[in-house]
């Protein structure tokens, strides 16, 4: 399949009004409307791109389906898999889904410290999944405080 970058996607990728992985943000830069799914995964492989990275972008409207290939049948998307359940019957998350939520709350916290702040900022950014999100939290919660880290600490753990 060959995808395009929608309005919504063009914008969101332009004031990082959505709260993408550094991956998916590679992932969506890729597509131009010439590559396929194929060729985009296999150039970003080495970052640990899936479908399922692709299939989110799809779902949050950022990517649609080239012109010329939108009047051919859609290929099924590969689903995406349900959260389990916690032993209280409540959808446990993912280690994805805690570092998409954890993810703008460590920057926004990082960034907000301004110069001080800057290399744990970059140390943040380039934390590409959730174990590099919960080795830094220490240091985020030391340069923030206590009071401001709860938020970022429920989003790590809970």
């Amino acid at each position: 399949m060959i995808y395009t970058k929608t309005e919504l996607g063009q914008s969101a990728l332009q004031n990082r009004s959505l709260a993408l992985t550094p991956r998916q943000r590679s992932t969506f830069i890729m597509f131009d409307g010439k590559r396929s799914t194929e060729d985009v995964l296999k150039a970003t492989a080495g970052l640990g791109v899936t479908v399922d990275d692709v299939n989110h972008l799809v779902t949050l409207g950022l990517l649609a389906a080239s012109a010329a290939v939108a009047s051919q049948p859609a290929p099924a998307l590969t689903p995406v898999s349900v959260p389990a359940q916690d032993a209280d019957g409540l959808p446990s998350l993912s280690a994805q889904a805690h570092y998409s939520k954890a993810y703008p709350i460590a920057t926004r916290l990082t960034a907000g410290l301004g110069l001080r702040g800057f290399r744990l900022n970059l140390a943040v950014e380039a934390a590409g999944d959730l174990t590099k999100l919960q080795e830094l939290a220490p240091k985020i919660k030391e340069a923030v405080g206590p009071e401001k880290f709860r938020e970022l600490e429920s989003a790590l753990y809970d």
